[in-house]
């Protein structure tokens, strides 16, 4: 079973969000972790708007990159610049893959316009993480 790691700043939203929909799509056969180089929690916005997708998020937990020094991952994704420029070097055969989403926790405007900008993100990243699975899980 293929192992994947998702790594974002806090993973509290983004790397949530990849998470949620590598598991999805990857069922059985893959094991699915993300983490960050800092925590910040989950966060809210981002578990409403998966649920809306029918994907729930709500029991994840805010991990930090130390915690899977001991873990070797066949797949690293950095799913921000800064978890890539940041992200402390850990022995690991991985094959890395980056792709700088948009932080939507960084959205100003209305309620409305806010979740509108974490649904376009969320829908970046559904399509991104279902090409990965298609492209190196299940190939």
């Amino acid at each position: 079973m293929k192992k994947v790691l998702v790594l974002c700043t806090g993973n509290s939203c983004r790397s949530q969000i990849a998470e949620g929909y590598l598991r999805y799509f990857a069922k059985e056969k893959a094991t699915i972790y993300s983490a960050g180089v800092e925590t910040h929690g989950v966060n809210p916005k981002a578990i409403a708007i998966m649920k809306e997708d029918g994907i729930a998020i709500s029991n994840h937990t805010s991990n930090n990159i130390d915690e899977y020094f001991d873990i070797d991952f066949d797949f690293v994704i950095t799913v921000c610049d800064n978890a890539k420029e940041r992200c402390p070097y850990f022995p690991t055969k991985a094959k890395k893959f980056h792709y700088n989403f948009p932080d939507p926790a960084k959205a100003i405007g209305s309620e409305e316009e806010i979740l509108n900008q974490f649904r376009m993100v969320r829908d970046m990243i559904k399509a991104y993480s279902e090409q990965f699975v298609a492209n190196n899980i299940l190939e």
